[in-house]
């Protein structure tokens, strides 16, 4: 039920960090991987280090808030693979400032790629899912899906609207058996969280925070990607599961 062998996944955002290990998760698990990002060195980075871990990638270059690229790469990837079967929006961006500090462009730049992103591609994406009556998309959502921290407000903003997305993607398509699910990572150890975990005192906050004590590997995101990807989730719709060692789970 688990296995991803003959499926096509495209993962947004994918040339580094989190997005990266999932695209090498779900290619470990059977999957062809497509990497995508904006920039063309940070993807053929992306797969050498894919192809290091025996994982064969390709890549497709475009920024998913530019509609025309989003349209145009899409249509070229569903003509040169035979379909895609597995969406990963994880494109994201974070600018942080206190609210009242924040100019609109601050604000709408998050909300573009976070959010109106995912939309646009995932738009994209299911018209071919809905042709072939399959599909999975699967949303990385946040912890600020749920909750909020002083100067996120764009992004708390993003991945909130980001939440209901995918319910509203999981009712409108769930009858072309298409599964729209989304992950909420807690805080994992990345080279963008790295500054975070080297202050004493923003480290020492989080582990009593979380009831697990520490910081997440980003190898631990994988097996809940790959179930939601896989058949094992063909009657899981609409969710988000939060990988985040029991943070929300605590008060």
């Amino acid at each position: 039920m688990f296995s991803l062998n003959r499926k096509t996944a495209l993962i947004t955002g994918s040339s580094r960090g989190l997005g990266l290990t999932i695209a090498q998760g779900l290619g470990k698990a059977g999957a062809k991987i497509i990497l995508n990002g904006r920039n063309k060195d940070s993807l053929i980075e992306a797969r050498k280090k894919c192809a290091q871990n025996g994982i064969t990638a390709d890549y497709s270059i475009f920024d998913v808030f530019n509609e025309k690229q989003v349209r145009d790469q899409i249509d070229h990837i569903e003509k040169e693979s035979g379909g895609i079967d597995i969406l990963i929006n994880n494109a994201g961006i974070h600018k942080r400032r206190p609210l009242v500090e924040m100019t609109l462009e601050e604000w709408q730049s998050v909300l573009d790629v976070n959010l109106t992103g995912a939309f646009l591609t995932s738009r994209e994406v299911v018209q071919g899912m809905i042709k072939r009556r399959y599909g999975k998309i699967i949303n990385i959502c946040s912890l600020m899906s749920e909750v909020g921290r002083e100067t996120t407000g764009n992004y708390t903003a993003s991945k909130g609207g980001l939440k209901m997305l995918t319910k509203a993607m999981a009712v409108e398509w769930a009858k072309f058996n298409i599964q729209v699910n989304g992950i909420g990572p807690g805080y994992f150890l990345t080279e963008l969280t790295k500054p975070l975990a080297e202050n004493p005192e923003f480290n020492s906050w989080l582990k009593k925070r979380t009831p697990a004590g520490r910081w997440g590997n980003p190898d631990e995101l994988i097996g809940t990607a790959v179930f939601l990807a896989s058949e094992a989730s063909n009657f899981v719709n609409g969710q988000v599961i939060y990988v985040d060692g029991g943070l929300l789970a605590s008060v």
